[in-house]
């Protein structure tokens, strides 16, 4: 398996793993193809040799040192294998190589898995989950991280925890 920025012939394919991962609220085609063109350098995926992808993250580029992660899905039959925790730390690194220096997120308060990664990383919650975050009835937990200047070794987290009051979608493996 091997991580690599997407290319335009991937979106049909990342759709597919959108709505594999989120079957209840995958992203319209459209909404891919938006990001792609807007986000493209921060859209990574994850394929095998076949080639097929099976996870993707997504982050919006820094603006003043503060970048979100907006999505993070990985294929229901691949999960648990590490996928997501490698797809972030590339885009960890990516952006803290570019500057940022506050990754911010949300997530789901009831996807337990996907916290328990994200505290891995060093992602603290912010605060208590706001029930509408999404729309009525739409829960999200806000994480965030504090990136350190120095960089960190390759394939471990450049993180040091610490909470901001500086303010995704769903952020879930």
């Amino acid at each position: 398996m091997r991580i690599r920025a997407v290319e335009e012939k991937d979106l049909p394919e990342l759709a597919r793993i959108d709505a594999e991962a989120f079957p209840s609220a995958p992203y319209p085609y459209f909404v891919l193809r938006q990001y792609f063109d807007i986000c493209g350098d921060h859209l990574f995926v994850v394929e095998d040799d076949e080639p097929r992808l099976y996870g993707y993250v997504l982050a919006s580029p820094p603006h003043h040192t503060l970048s979100w992660i907006i999505s993070l899905g990985v294929t229901p039959e691949l999960r648990r294998n590490g996928l997501g925790r490698r797809l972030m730390v590339a885009m960890l690194h990516r952006l803290q190589s570019e500057g940022a220096q506050q990754i911010l997120l949300t997530v789901e308060p009831d996807n337990g898995s996907a916290i328990l990664l994200y505290r891995s990383l060093g992602f603290v919650a912010y605060g208590t989950p706001d029930p509408d975050y999404f729309g009525r009835g739409e829960p999200r937990l806000l994480m965030t991280l504090s990136l350190r200047t120095a960089p960190p070794a390759r394939g471990t987290p450049p993180s040091a925890p610490s909470a901001s009051p500086n303010a995704g979608r769903r952020g879930g493996p």
